[in-house]
């Protein structure tokens, strides 16, 4: 079976993603940091990772775009995954007897209107999942966590509420990363790229009208601090299409001579259930 190196626990949302994406024939490698998961796939312990770039509610993740700049590797797929929270505890505990709850900040961020409605303490983990896992191995009574459903069955925990986030739609897309570019496929394509241009007047509108000159849809522009000098940035851009289609192709020769620096992240299949 393929490796697929994801962050978090087993049964974090990120599992659900790696199964969601690549079916259930792979062996999942749980990574406790992002940057772990870059490393596992660098360096041959797993053949992809899946990492989150994006939630529909608290937006980018910043430390996989600053990774994706850092690292050799190809982003060669994408998978939109719903995430929704429950409140879970030990088998038998009822909502009356939970005093405290424990989770990831932006989980707890997510479903803080609830929580609150509960006059609960709350207390911050590094994971979801792990949340739940450590209900189970310390068998912590009048404690909750919020995670996933697959957390929920996979440590034997009981659900006491369902989708208590405050967005009911709240979607997380993740990307697929491999040592080799993705082989094109059917169907429509995205990609990935990031770029620096110089620190004049007109630069980043010169370099994102090579697109709009061809027709070709920016469906994502994010920008991150450079890190060689104070307030420049680099950018993250998504555009509709593969690096071989000739619009494309043509538009991004005609963008390396408005940039300082390019990097082609990858091309690969749109998930068609993303939302740009």
């Amino acid at each position: 079976m393929p490796r697929v190196a994801f962050q978090g626990e087993r049964g974090a949302f990120s599992e659900e993603a790696v199964w969601r994406h690549f079916g259930r024939d792979v062996d999942p490698l749980p990574c406790k940091s992002f940057r772990d998961v870059f490393a596992a796939v660098a360096n041959g312990e797993a053949e992809h990772g899946l990492v989150p770039v994006e939630n529909s509610q608290a937006g980018s993740i910043n430390d996989v775009y600053d990774l994706l700049r850092q690292h050799d590797l190809y982003v060669v797929g994408e998978v939109c995954h719903p995430v929704d929270l429950c409140l879970m505890a030990l088998p038998g505990q009822g909502l009356s007897v939970i005093h405290t709850v424990i989770s990831h900040p932006v989980a707890l961020a997510q479903c803080e209107p609830y929580l609150r409605s509960l006059g609960v303490e709350v207390e911050v983990e590094y994971d979801t999942a792990g949340s739940a896992k450590l209900i189970r191995e310390k068998g912590l009574q009048g404690v909750a966590a919020v995670a996933g459903a697959g957390a929920a069955e996979l440590y034997e925990l009981e659900i006491l509420a369902s989708r208590i986030q405050t967005v009911k739609e709240n979607v997380t897309r993740f990307v697929a990363l491999s040592r080799f570019p993705a082989q094109r496929q059917e169907g429509p394509q995205k990609t990935m790229l990031v770029m620096a241009v110089s620190h004049q007047p007109g630069s980043l509108y010169r370099a994102l009208g090579v697109f709009a000159e061809r027709g070709i849809n920016i469906t994502k522009l994010e920008s991150r601090p450079s890190k060689n000098r104070p307030f420049e940035y680099v950018f993250y851009v998504d555009v509709e299409g593969h690096r071989d289609d000739p619009e494309v192709r043509e538009a991004l020769g005609e963008l390396a001579g408005y940039t300082t620096f390019l990097k082609v992240l990858g091309s690969f299949p749109r998930d068609p259930q993303g939302w740009d």
